[in-house]
């Protein structure tokens, strides 16, 4: 099947999934895990060790407004994003335990347990901004995702990037469920009298910032990281990944948020997530035996 083949989609709300990977198994994961590409490995990294924080907050954004919420479909819709949600950061933050094991420092630094006092201070800023503010950040979030997603699962490059097996897996499984929420948080905010000049504002800001921020957390991973001083190699590599399809046009593609009038459902990703569903979760689906 070709990706991007025109098939229509058969679900109507995020359908969460309870996934257990099985990261080092049966093989040890090798330490660059990616193409033996070191700078790729340390974006997946500082990304899932990111992820967890991230979506619980994004958690905390949408339930602000869960009494606020009349429509049933987009009850509904939230409940399977909730659900979503929780079940990724669960998988990536065993993951994260796997990428701690084996060296990589700067994940330890966003992983801490419920309750913690990095915890209680993330959820300290969140309550310090209005709650219309910390929802606008989950919405402008979820393009960053959904648009990363549909690049990872619509490019056959991307694809082909040889890398461990399980963690290849998690990643198309939560690309997919990206796609399948991805206008969740925009409608909870837009339908709750959220302001089109914050949206738009908030994520100026964010765009202008992005490749920078992105870019020093994954020098920091790798400074942090002995069995990656390779300078040459790092730069050579780094390159290659500004270059290739994963990065290169992204921004491009992040941009049309700030129009005005903008829905995430402008972006047709629909016969992208069928194909998906049926490799992953089809009859002979990849993934069926990953389902708790």
């Amino acid at each position: 099947m070709t990706i991007g083949q025109d098939i229509k989609p058969i679900d109507a709300y995020p359908r969460v999934r309870r996934m257990r990977f099985r990261f080092g198994q049966p093989e040890p994961m090798t330490h660059h895990f990616v193409q033996d590409d070191i700078p790729l490995t340390h974006l997946i990294s500082v990304l899932s060790g990111a992820f967890p924080p991230g979506e619980e907050s994004f958690i905390r954004s949408v339930r602000k407004f869960s009494g606020e919420i009349t429509d049933p479909v987009l009850k509904k819709r939230v409940a399977g994003f909730i659900g979503q949600e929780a079940v990724h950061g669960q998988q990536h933050r065993a993951l994260n335990d796997q990428l701690i094991e084996m060296g990589f420092p700067i994940v330890r630094a966003f992983t801490f347990e419920p309750g913690a006092r990095r915890e209680r201070a993330l959820i300290t800023v969140e309550n310090l901004v209005p709650r219309q503010v910390h929802l606008a950040v989950t919405a402008l979030a979820e393009h960053y995702t959904s648009t990363l997603a549909a690049r990872v699962l619509g490019s056959e490059a991307i694809q082909d990037i040889p890398g461990d097996p399980e963690v290849w897996n998690l990643l198309n499984w939560h690309a997919f469920e990206e796609l399948e929420h991805k206008s969740v948080a925009f409608d909870v905010y837009r339908a709750t009298g959220g302001s089109e000049t914050v949206r738009i504002v908030l994520m100026a800001g964010t765009y202008a910032l992005t490749i920078p921020v992105v870019s020093l957390g994954v020098a920091a991973s790798i400074l942090s990281d002995p069995r990656s001083w390779r300078p040459i190699k790092v730069m050579r590599q780094s390159i290659r990944l500004y270059r290739g399809p994963i990065v290169k046009g992204l921004m491009k593609e992040i941009r049309p948020y700030m129009r005005p009038g903008f829905h995430p459902d402008d972006v047709d990703t629909a016969a992208l997530l069928e194909h998906w569903r049926q490799e992953l979760f089809g009859a002979r689906g990849e993934l069926n035996d990953r389902i708790g």
